[in-house]
Order: C-alpha cells, then sequence, then structure tokens
C-alpha cells in the first residue's frame, strides 16, 4: 500500500471527526449549498448521523480556513444568496486518505474477525 503525503492543515484533522467527513463526502460528487450538505450526510449515513446549521456552518468555516474546500462561484441572482461549496484539490487528497485509512481498518477489523472465529 502506497503512503499518501497529506498536506499539513489536512494532517491535523486526521482521523477527521463525523462532520467534516460527512461534508468532504459530500462535496466529493460535486458542488453543494449547505442545505444540500446536511441532507447528504442525513443520506448517506442511512439517518444515523445528522447535523444541524450550527455544526454544519462551524465546521464548513473551519474546512475554508483550512483549504480543505472553497466557495464555489454561483452564476445567477438566487444562488449567489446561497453560498455553495466545493472540495479543494487538498481537501480530495484528505478525503480520498480518511478512506484509505478507513478501508484499512475495516480490512483489519474483518482479518482480526476471521482469527477469533478461528479460536485463535
Amino acid at each position: 500500500m502506497v503512503k499518501m503525503e497529506i498536506p499539513d492543515p489536512g494532517r491535523k484533522l486526521l482521523p477527521l471527526g463525523p462532520a467534516a467527513f460527512y461534508i468532504l463526502f459530500a462535496l466529493a460528487e460535486g458542488e453543494k449549498h449547505g442545505y444540500a450538505i446536511m441532507k447528504e450526510a442525513e443520506t448517506v449515513s442511512s439517518g444515523q448521523f445528522t447535523m444541524g446549521p450550527g455544526t454544519l456552518y462551524t465546521t464548513i468555516r473551519r474546512l475554508l480556513e483550512l483549504g480543505l474546500i472553497e466557495e464555489a462561484s454561483t452564476s445567477s441572482d438566487s444562488e449567489r444568496r446561497r453560498r455553495c461549496y466545493r472540495l479543494s484539490g487538498s481537501g480530495s487528497e484528505v478525503f480520498e486518505a480518511e478512506l484509505n485509512r478507513m478501508e484499512s481498518l475495516v480490512r483489519s477489523a474483518q482479518r482480526r474477525k476471521l482469527v477469533l472465529r478461528d479460536g485463535h
């Protein structure tokens, strides 16, 4: 497995907290506004994770400061009132690194479960 080089601001976030993870997850598909991010987090987690506006916008502000997401330019007047966000290059790298970390944990847990089932 190749170890990824994570940008310094992103390294501080790993492992990602649930709000940061779901925001990056939602934005991995493309730019979205805040309400769409909240709904996507709820959908992706099968309703097990919900975040209110306070958590959402506090986390968005933090991810913006870290350069992991950025505001997307909007074309229409109605969209200008609604801020849209997208992943930055480093945000994509951090999100991918977090997914790799999670996959590694799942593989380890599956191996351990197999060993425990065998009685070793």
